[in-house]
């Protein structure tokens, strides 16, 4: 069954130019031009990604991402022409799961889309990660700690994975964009700085140590202090 991808985009030529453009690769798609038309759209039917515009009337991007992971961890890819590090870093907060750059290549938001599907859609190993309190389920994408579920979006999850298959090495910014975001980025890598802060928000536990001016490492204790 093809994935089914909400577009949300005031501006009516760009919108139809994308779901035009995802129809060609045998995506379903719905759009929405404004932020109470997408969340009233997201809250009546489950979709598989949100393609989300930042700058929109109304309620803007940012509190759509932010409702919308109140409720569940349906993948946002985020599309604007803000290209600030602080748009980046503000929408990788809000638990974005990647932000592309308008003026964009239909070529390049096609890999990202496949990219965020195959992680959330498939090809897992069922291979399940203990690290002391921490458990990873890599066929069902879902963290425990302490068997309580954690709930994470993609990219968080890949990063605690990441983490715990490298226990005992330093993992630093760059190899982690690297082994999750998975091809070159050209933006600041301290987006993975916001979300290691989300992380230990939501794990509630102090299992990730902050190496100053290196990275980020597991903690063989979590019970030991290692935010850093």
């Amino acid at each position: 069954m093809p994935a089914n991808i909400l577009v949300v985009e005031d501006d009516q030529y760009i919108q139809e130019l994308i779901a035009e453009f995802l129809r060609s690769q045998q995506y379903e798609v719905e759009v929405a031009g404004d932020g109470a038309e997408a969340l009233e759209t997201f809250r009546h039917k489950t979709y598989d990604l949100v393609i989300l515009d930042l700058m929109l009337p109304g309620i803007d991007g940012y509190a759509v991402c932010r409702t919308i992971r109140e409720k569940s961890d349906t993948p946002v890819i985020v599309l604007t022409a803000l290209g600030e590090e602080k748009d980046q870093l503000r929408a990788f907060e809000e638990q974005a799961d990647d932000y592309v750059t308008k003026p964009f290549s239909f070529q390049v938001l096609m890999k990202r889309v496949e990219a965020v599907l195959r992680r959330t859609k498939g090809g897992r190993s069922g291979e399940v990660l203990f690290d002391g309190r921490l458990r990873l389920d890599a066929e069902a994408y879902k963290v425990y700690v302490d068997g309580r579920l954690v709930e994470t979006t993609t990219k968080e999850f890949e990063i605690l994975q990441t983490l715990i298959r490298s226990a005992g090495r330093i993992m630093t910014r760059d190899m982690l964009l690297d082994k999750v975001w998975g091809y070159d980025y050209y933006g600041d890598s301290r987006i993975v700085d916001a979300h290691i802060k989300n992380i230990r928000k939501k794990l509630g536990i102090s299992v990730i140590r902050t190496v100053k001016g290196v990275g980020y490492a597991l903690e063989t204790d979590p019970l030991a202090g290692g935010e850093g």
